[in-house]
């Protein structure tokens, strides 16, 4: 029986991957999470074979996540499910320690695959990621400007075009307000971006805003 942890924040998502994934006879979802906290603890209490991890939940979350996941349980799966397509969100997945992405619009197609491929040893992307990926490293001149980016700074990237303060962003990375400053400051100049607004607009163009809707049901 393969054990799985489904973590996601919206809890129809997890009820649609909980009946997709229970259709196979040797699929069990041990539990299920709707924070990187809950994450962590339950990957602490619970014996799992896989986790299927959405990208961006409240609390931890992100490349962070995968690389506390994999700190703790180096030898625990991890398939990215995710809303992004753009290759720098599955680079920067896998370096930190997952072994599969795919986009959440083509899970009902590959997710039951993927996972049996992760508990082999094996890893699964997506047919249109892994294209978008070849394309990324094969012309390295024709990559955006955010790819020079650190993990730390690319995700207080995100986190400001999403629209979180400074201080929002310093109590969830555990930083002082003036390191995020600063951070802020390495990514204007890195992009050649001069305001707040810049930023956003950067991250509208290259499709890094994260979805942060909330469904009414949602945990």
């Amino acid at each position: 029986m393969i054990r799985l942890l489904v973590a996601d924040d919206h809890r129809i998502m997890r009820q649609g991957l909980r009946q997709l994934l229970v259709e196979q006879n040797d699929f069990m979802v041990a539990a299920e999470a709707a924070n990187g906290f809950e994450v962590l603890e339950r990957i602490r209490d619970i014996e799992l074979d896989l986790v299927v991890l959405d990208l961006v939940m409240p609390g931890r979350h992100g490349i962070d996540l995968i690389k506390q996941i994999k700190t703790e349980k180096p030898a625990l799966p991890v398939l990215v499910l995710s809303m992004h397509t753009e290759e720098q969100y599955a680079l920067r997945a896998l370096k930190a320690g997952a072994l599969g992405y795919l986009s959440k619009e083509t899970a009902a197609d590959e997710l039951v695959a993927a996972i049996r491929k992760l508990v082999a040893g094996e890893s699964y992307i997506s047919a249109r990621i892994a294209q978008s990926l070849a394309l990324h490293l094969a012309q390295p001149e024709q990559r955006p400007a955010h790819s020079q980016l650190s993990d730390r700074e690319f995700h207080v990237l995100v986190m400001i075009a999403r629209g979180s303060s400074l201080s929002e962003i310093a109590a969830e990375l555990h930083l002082s307000a003036k390191t995020v400053s600063t951070y802020k400051a390495r990514v204007l100049e890195k992009l050649k971006l001069g305001s707040t607004a810049d930023l956003v607009r950067y991250a509208i163009d290259h499709d890094l805003m994260e979805d942060r809707r909330r469904d009414a049901d949602a945990v």
